[in-house]
């Protein structure tokens, strides 16, 4: 069955207009998922919404939204008040501008969506928007409206189609001085250096997903497998950690084919200055 659309509306480039459906590139619906169960019945488990400190069910209309302002202190926000701010949904991506793919930072990506001509109208205006794009060699930013909330959208041409992706706002992106600033400036000899790049020759080689395994998925898968047919289930022994610990023993056992080596023993290290702390975007 083909997925359904998350939206649907129209895209616009000054004036030209198509209709279009959004569908969401990736799934995880193949992957293995599990239920809680009660081990002395075998039911599933429902979960029920309480008060936390009377421990009694709530009904559904006495719950309402609060945001947290102190310990036990919250602004109450009703629905009708959420009603009032919300966006009004044009069902319109307008694009705004055009940028250079390269200028977009990949923590700024958040998930991708195909974007499609929505019926038997309007495909020329879809392949002009597309091929505009394509031939500029740049992603078209734009603003979508996706369960009340908006978000800012990249474009670019993929193939016979459009690829959308959902962008984050500079506010949900850390600072990566609050987790790099007190990494130590380690001495990094050559001889070091150049163990290492030659590991990175023995691995090289071209980005082909279709060679990626999901090892935990296919175990799950077999140990399912094992239980429908009634087989025992062995417990698996875990490797035993190598035994190099000196950080150019490792580089030369790893390549040597000595497989994969334990943590390192540190180099002597130069703490770097410390650096100002910036606070988090």
């Amino acid at each position: 069955m083909a997925p359904r659309a998350n939206w649907k509306g129209f895209l616009r480039l000054s004036l030209v207009t198509c209709p279009i459906a959004l569908f969401p590139a990736t799934s995880e619906s193949d992957k293995i998922s599990f239920n809680q169960i009660n081990r002395k019945t075998g039911h599933r488990i429902k979960y029920l919404k309480v008060d936390a400190d009377t421990g009694e069910e709530v009904d559904s209309d006495d719950i309402i939204k609060g945001y947290k302002v102190d310990t036990d202190r919250y602004l109450e926000v009703t629905k009708d008040e959420l009603e009032n701010i919300a966006l009004e949904s044009t069902r319109t991506i307008e694009i705004d501008e055009f940028v250079p793919r390269s200028e977009i930072d990949d923590l700024y990506l958040v998930r991708p969506y195909y974007i499609v001509p929505d019926g038997k109208v309007g495909h020329d205006a879809y392949a002009v928007i597309r091929e505009t794009i394509r031939s500029l060699d740049k992603v078209a930013l734009a603003r979508v409206v996706l369960t009340n909330r908006e978000h800012v959208i990249s474009l670019e041409a993929r193939d016979n189609g459009l690829m959308g992706m959902l962008l984050r706002y500079p506010y949900e992106v850390r600072d990566a001085a609050e987790y790099f600033d007190d990494i130590q400036d380690v001495k990094i000899t050559k001889d070091m250096l150049e163990l290492a790049k030659h590991i990175v020759e023995q691995k090289s080689g071209h980005f082909e997903p279709e060679k990626f395994e999901d090892h935990y998925e296919q175990a799950l898968q077999e140990l399912l497998d094992q239980k429908r047919k009634g087989q025992p289930i062995a417990a698996t022994r875990k490797p035993a950690p190598s035994n190099v610990f000196n950080l150019m023993d490792a580089l030369k056992q790893s390549i040597q084919g000595g497989g994969k080596a334990a943590p390192a023993k540190s180099t002597k290290a130069k703490k770097a200055p410390a650096k100002p702390r910036r606070k988090a975007g």
